[in-house]
């Protein structure tokens, strides 16, 4: 192969002797070359190397070639096959990593190819030699012995390629794309190695100082006074490459990359660097190199006002291109390394961000490139960058606030986009920015940013509003994959804490670094809260923060200092005056304010820049000296070595604002030179002058970059000038770690706070406006993604505001026809999709509804209107049982929502009363048929069916159960509102009343399936349905549901609701206040429910009240025709055998059956039984007697007085038997008598106090009689039929009264008044005449019947002739009445000659008379 490769080159050579120029040395004497004489010599040699090639020096047959490429005697064609030769053994693997002597192999094939030189015939030779010279280069960083390079090779490489770039920008277009190619190769070969460099070629880097490895153009001076061997920690001092002073060309001196060549002479300990197979020190000056293309580009004044834009994009964009192969290449690797780090950190970022706002759409999408792979590669190590890269370019140009293209927003917005889809990227945001009071709140102004540009503001929906958009959902995405994690906010601020003394033990652990972050968000907040008082009012706003326990409640200076040093938002020309004023505290203040700065090892024109960028420097010449004073204070203190004393540190520092108002004020004319300078600041240093060099530097500063004494006045995102870049440089320094989000879910919830309603708000207007359905359904997914978290975090008014944003796209709520709703609904996909949305969400989170609920209710109503919901919408657990029983009973239920669902056309509204339907069937014949629907909305309304089948919208109500109080509560509350709109007003539609009926329906559906809270509804339900009640005056749909859904209230409740049962039953009093006329139409339905409720709940009513509201309602019905059947049913139910009777509804039930007795609406038979239900229900007295009697005994205290209230419900029984006594019917007054007899005389185990049949006697016996005897006085016959009946039966009942209740009446003082009652009642009835002649039955009744009563009486020693004497008068009072009425008696009862003992022995025989 070397043979071969020999001939070629000797060929091409001999071609060229015919020029006799090169190769002979005179006409009579032909020589031989020397470089043809080297190649001969070779071949001589090259076949005796065959058996162990590896063992020879490759600069044995190399020289030859490596000569031919460096002569500048050769032609292009000769040098160009040399070239090839030499391409050919690298790419051969001729050399390898076991050959012999490589690496000065390859040192001095890249010392001969970096030296080329060769004769130029033509254009198109020159450029074919240029491309084979880019070929070996990048051959021999390709082999694999390239490994063996040095830095400086490398180097060299590196740079050999450039200037072929940058000559070849004036020939062919091939060998213009072959460079670039080639060195984009290049960078990737070199930067690839950079993960592999070992720990060895690391501590080289550490060791070396930047001198030793920078090249001539940008070595900085060995100066004492300068700070020039750190540059990295000196703030922005400008790339180490020299700069170009015009533009690149072939007789400008190019930046090239250079390893130091006096490195050799310092001694061996250094050399190595150069020596030493290629690491770090080659890719720091390769990076250097890259970096200084963009400070030459900027020097020359690439900018938005160059005539060169093909220039303007060419150069940067090839730099940086170039650069970001070595970062991708370099990977995580770059920030190993503190020079490459200190690169990117300072030059490189400094210049991404002045060439992030170039005009140039194609520089920004690189730009962002770089940045994107820097974020994720290094965002540990620049925080600060980031944050300054974000608000100064990125969200500058998509906010359109530099002049932006609409390409340049586009760009822009795409990158802030695919940030958002990073996993982490929101999350390390708002952590790391803004929960840090000294950065600004780059995660919340990123959501209005891009809630803002998703807004189309008099423009129809553009690309970017769409990407804006997506970039929301991308954050509301990555929060909503994360799995919900809620703790509790201890953020609070009780005590004064020194804020800017707060840190995190670690920040790399989660429980540590999300409770810092929400402490200082916390405190961020107040601090947000108290710089804005303190721009209107720097007195009031201390004092708010002192309030806010942020300053302590005695001022010091070094909180103060703190809080205008840390505090974003100040007002910069407020801190100025603040600290200049004369005021001690403030001088304090300043003093204080100057030590948080750190100026070791910084420039005196650096550290002004730091200082001055945090505030305006203020106008008055002595607040100036102040804060100057105590800057030269600060700097001299940290920097001694520099200046002899504070006071040369004063001087110079002056003299600096003055030339730097000298230099950039337009009014100054004539301009201070370096020799002013200089000569201005002589002996300034304790007598001494300062290094000329120094201060030359320092001139060259200021004049390159003015100190900005004003603030950048432009509102929202900062300008970056080079003084705020120093000062974040600076900053950088004591900035908090950047923390990594591992997962954001503890600290979402804080998050979403913040995006919730920008991206609500974007949301809803883009779904206004957009027509394409991609985009549609992304803005309802993510409406939905929004509810999810809104759903996890519990935040309703999140969820209220969304529901309220959805409803109104769902078209539901626009005043249409219902044709043309159905129509308009089932062809609008938008209207669909947010219908299902908005009922996913309800059916979803419903828990956490509140307000939303109004918004709810307006579509299901709107869809109740057209007819498009479900048939059985409003079912409760129990309603298919119900169902079930009513159908085979043969009735209706009384609250079915099948009833309301509507057919495919709206049918009219039946109407109710007598009137309507009357005049429906005059015009029946007339009506017209329905017209048939077009298909077009056949179509459309089975569309509109299957979404509503799709939203589940039963699960609504039916599922309600398990939604929480407090929605549940708002979800009732709204029911009783929407029910109430469409009830106002009197002239209120059929379909207004249809909407509350269905409401109401839904209402008590809710309410029965929730009867374990029924305590959190039943009052709203309640009033509602009672407001129904008592404002109908005449019948209608609305009040029957009212009425029958209370019914069903409650006898559903009344099984499971013990403490409510009063309740629920003092509720069906509503149906007592009924209209009279609303209670007849509904009477005989109501009794009946009311029989239902008893039957299935009677053991569960105890109450006296509860009682009294059945009883009354069963009471109304006695004279009503048809409920008095059902009625009287379910009295009977209650009384019968006394099965159900209590003593708390005794008496009530009694009354009620007097009141059927009484009744003429019934048969007789049903009022004799009524009587004997009546008297059926003593029994009941009896068995709690006796239950009282062995349970108690009978003199115990409580035993008395349940023997009191039982005689008082005896007293009660036969008062209302005796009101039934006078009753016109013979049958029913007779029987009556009858059952009032047996009660009085037929009860032996009931115990009477002797006081209780006084009472009977006066409330219940007399009256009777004297109410009969009236009667028979002044009716007529045919009123009262066989009044003579009747009144032989009260006689009876009045002597066996008196005789059955002797022994407790003779006891009592007023037995006398009593027996004489009788006789005068015994003298009335004697007295009566029927049809003028008096009764034979009762003429020859009444003297029996006193005969009896006077012998019971004699045999018990009641009256006897021994008491005639006595003081009560007994003997003489009965023989006194007892002369008009039977005279005889006396003599027939007390015989003159009968033995006075017989008084005390009763007769034999007369006890049988008594019953």
């Amino acid at each position: 192969m070397v043979n071969s490769e020999i001939g070629a080159v000797l060929a091409v050579m001999r071609r060229n002797v015919r020029w006799g120029v090169h190769y002979m040395a005179d006409e009579d004497h032909q020589l031989e070359h020397p470089l043809i004489k080297s190649f001969k010599e070779i071949r001589k040699k090259v076949f005796s190397w065959q058996r162990q090639w590896y063992t020879i020096n490759p600069i044995m047959y190399l020289q030859p070639f490596l000569d031919v490429i460096q002569s500048d005697e050769t032609s292009a064609p000769i040098t160009g096959v040399a070239l090839s030769s030499i391409y050919k053994f690298l790419t051969l693997d001729v050399l390898d990593l076991e050959t012999v002597n490589v690496a000065d192999a390859l040192h001095q094939i890249v010392d001969a190819v970096t030296s080329c030189r060769f004769e130029v015939t033509d254009p198109a030779s020159e450029e074919v030699v240029l491309m084979k010279i880019l070929q070996l280069l990048l051959a021999c960083m390709k082999n694999k012995a390239s490994v063996k390079l040095s830095n400086q090779h490398v180097c060299n490489i590196v740079n050999t390629c450039f200037q072929i770039v940058h000559q070849a920008s004036s020939k062919g277009e091939l060998l213009q794309r072959t460079a670039r190619h080639t060195m984009h190769e290049l960078i990737r070969c070199v930067f690839m190695h950079l993960p592999d460099v070992g720990n060895k070629e690391e501590e080289f880097t550490l060791e070396g100082s930047r001198s030793d490895d920078g090249g001539d153009e940008a070595d900085m001076p060995d100066k004492d006074y300068s700070s020039g061997s750190k540059p990295q920690d000196n703030g922005y001092t400008g790339s180490k490459i020299e700069s170009v002073g015009g533009a690149l060309n072939l007789s400008t001196e190019m930046p090239q990359v250079k390893m130091d060549e006096t490195i050799g002479e310092i001694g061996e300990t250094k050399n190595h660097l150069v020596t030493d197979p290629y690491g770090v020190p080659s890719m720091v000056e390769i990076f250097n190199f890259l970096c200084s293309l963009l400070n030459a580009v900027e020097h020359v004044g690439v900018g938005p006002r160059s005539n060169s834009l093909a220039y303007d994009e060419d150069v940067p964009l090839f730099a940086l291109g170039l650069i970001n192969s070595a970062i991708e290449l370099g990977g995580a690797a770059l920030s190993h390394h503190p020079e490459i780090l200190a690169l990117v950190q300072n030059d490189l970022f400094h210049s991404l961000i002045q060439f992030g706002l170039s005009p140039s759409p194609l520089i920004l999408s690189t730009v962002c490139s770089i940045v994107l792979n820097l974020y994720h590669l290094m965002r540990v190590k620049l925080k600060l960058q980031l944050e300054a890269f974000f608000s100064s370019v990125l969200m500058k140009i998509a906010l359109n606030k530099h002049g932006a293209s609409y390409q340049q927003q586009e760009v822009a917005m795409e990158t802030l986009v695919d940030l958002c889809r990073q996993p982490t990227f929101i999350h390390e945001m708002y952590a790391n920015y803004d929960c840090d009071i000294s950065c600004s709140n780059v995660f919340e102004d990123l959501a209005n940013l891009l809630s803002k540009s998703a807004f189309p503001v008099n423009s129809p929906l553009s690309a970017i509003h769409v990407l804006a958009l997506e970039g929301l959902i991308a954050m509301i995405n990555g929060m909503a994959d994360e799995v919900p994690y809620l703790e509790p906010d201890a953020s609070t601020i009780e005590d004064h804490e020194s804020f800017w003394k707060v840190k995190c033990e670690n920040y790399e652990n989660s429980d540590f670094w999300v409770p810092f972050i929400r402490k200082m968000k916390h405190i961020k907040k107040k601090l947000m809260i108290g710089a804005d008082h303190f721009n209107r009012d720097p007195k009031k706003g201390l004092q708010f923060l002192q309030g806010m326990h942020l300053l302590p409640e005695s001022l010091d200076p070094v909180s103060v200092a703190c809080f205008l040093r840390y505090t974003i938002g100040l007002d910069k020309n407020l801190i100025g005056d603040y600290l200049g004023n004369h005021d001690q505290f403030c001088v304090d203040v300043l003093q204080e304010f100057a030590r948080t700065f750190d100026f070791q090892d910084m420039n005196l024109d650096i550290a002004l820049r730091v200082f001055l960028e945090t505030f305006r420097l203020p106008g008055e010449s002595q607040k100036i000296q102040r804060v100057v004073e105590a800057f030269a204070e600060r700097y001299y203190e940290q920097s001694p070595h520099v200046l002899a004393n504070k006071d040369a540190a004063l001087l110079l520092s002056y003299s600096l604002i003055m030339l730097n108002t000298d230099q950039h004020n337009a009014q100054v004319k004539k301009k201070m030179t370096e020799e002013d300078f200089i000569r201005n600041n002589r002996r300034i240093n304790g007598g001494e002058d300062l290094p000329r060099e120094y201060l030359s530097e320092l001139y060259h500063s200021i004049c390159e970059n003015e100190i900005r004494m004003t603030p950048e006045l432009g509102v929202g995102f900062p300008v970056m000038t080079h003084d705020n870049w120093v000062g974040l440089i600076h900053k950088s320094r004591q900035t908090t770690p950047f923390i990594i989000c591992s997962t954001g879910e503890r600290i979402n919830n804080e998050m979403f706070a913040i995006l919730s309603g920008p991206t609500v708000a974007a949301l809803s207007v883009v779904l206004d406006l957009v027509e394409q359905e991609d985009v549609l359904q992304t803005c309802i997914d993510g409406f939905l993604d929004v509810a999810k978290i809104a759903g996890c975090y519990h935040l309703d008014n999140v969820l209220d505001g969304l529901l309220v944003s959805l409803s109104k796209f769902t078209t539901l709520l626009l005043p249409m026809s219902i044709e043309e709703s159905v129509l308009a609904f089932g062809d609008d996909t938008k209207a669909r999709k947010a219908t299902v949305a908005v009922f996913t969400i309800v059916n979803t989170y419903g828990d956490y509804i509140r307000s939303g609920w109004r918004n709810i209710l307006d579509c299901i109503l709107s869809l109740h209107k057209l007819g498009l919901l479900p048939a059985r919408l409003a079912s409760d657990a129990a309603d298919d049982l119900e169902s079930v029983s009513e159908a085979d009973s043969g009735k209706s239920p009384l609250v079915s929502p099948a009833e309301y669902a509507k057919p495919l056309l709206a049918p009219a509204r039946k109407s109710s009363g007598l009137m309507g339907r009357f005049s429906e069937f005059l015009y029946y014949d007339t009506e017209k048929p329905a017209p048939q629907p077009s298909e077009e909305q056949v179509e459309a309304r089975n569309r509109a069916t299957e979404t509503v089948k799709d939203c589940h919208i039963d699960s609504v109500f039916t599922e309600s159960k398990f939604l929480q109080s407090e929605s549940l509560s708002n979800l009732a509350r709204a029911l009783i509102l929407a029910a109430g709109r469409s009830q106002k007003g009197n002239n209120s539609s059929i379909e207004d009343e249809d909407a509350a009926i269905f409401c109401l329906e839904l209402l008590i559906t809710v309410a029965l399936n929730n009867r374990d809270r029924i305590m959190l509804l039943w009052q709203g339900v309640y009033e509602y349905i009672a407001n129904i009640v008592q404002s109908a005056v005449m019948p209608s749909t609305l009040v029957e549901k009212a009425v029958f859904g209370l019914i069903r209230i409650c006898r559903r409740l009344l099984p499971y609701k013990e403490d409510l049962t009063d309740e629920l039953l003092k509720s069906l009093q509503l149906i007592l206040k009924l209209d009279a006329r609303v209670a007849d139409a509904y009477c005989e339905h109501i009794t009946q429910e009311v029989m239902r409720l008893v039957k299935a709940n009677v053991g569960q009513i105890k109450s006296h009240m509860g009682w009294r509201t059945i009883t009354s309602l069963l009471s109304i019905t006695a004279r009503h025709p048809e409920a008095s059947d059902p009625g009287f049913d379910t009295l009977e139910f209650i009384m019968l055998d006394g099965a159900h009777l209590l003593p708390a509804n005794f008496v009530l039930c009694v009354n009620a059956a007097r009141q059927f007795a009484e009744s003429r609406v019934g048969d007789v038979a049903r009022s004799l039984k009524s009587l004997d239900l009546m008297v059926g229900s003593a029994v009941c007295l009896v068995r709690w007697s006796r239950e009282t009697r062995e349970a108690m005994g009978e003199e115990a205290e409580a035993a008395i007085r349940l023997y009191q209230d039982i005689g008082e419900m005896w007293l009660r029984l036969v008062q209302a038997l005796r009101k039934v006594c006078i009753d016109p019917r013979e049958e029913i007054r007779n029987h009556a008598i009858l059952m009032l007899q047996r009660c009085l005389t037929g009860l032996d185990g009931i115990h009477l106090q002797d006081e209780m049949w006084v009472q009977c006697f006066d409330s219940v016996i007399f009256p009777l009689v004297n109410d009969l005897l009236e009667i028979a006085r002044e009716k007529s016959a045919k009123e009262y039929r066989s009044m003579e009946t009747t009144l032989v039966l009260s006689l009876k009942l009045v002597s066996k009264s008196f005789l059955h209740s002797l022994p407790s009446l003779s006891r009592l003082i007023s037995f006398r008044k009593t027996w004489v009652w009788v006789l005068t009642c015994m003298d009335q009835y004697e007295k009566v005449k029927f049809r003028g002649k008096r009764s034979e039955k009762i003429h020859e009744l009444v003297p029996e019947l006193l005969k009896n009563t006077l012998l019971v009486m004699k045999s018990t020693g009641i009256l006897s002739p021994t008491n005639a004497a006595g003081s009560d008068g007994l003997w003489q009072d009965t023989w006194l009445h007892l002369k008009t009425v039977a005279p005889a008696l006396q003599s027939e009862v007390f015989p003159d000659d009968e033995p006075e003992t017989m008084g005390a022995s009763p007769v034999p025989g007369v006890n049988l008379l008594v019953p």
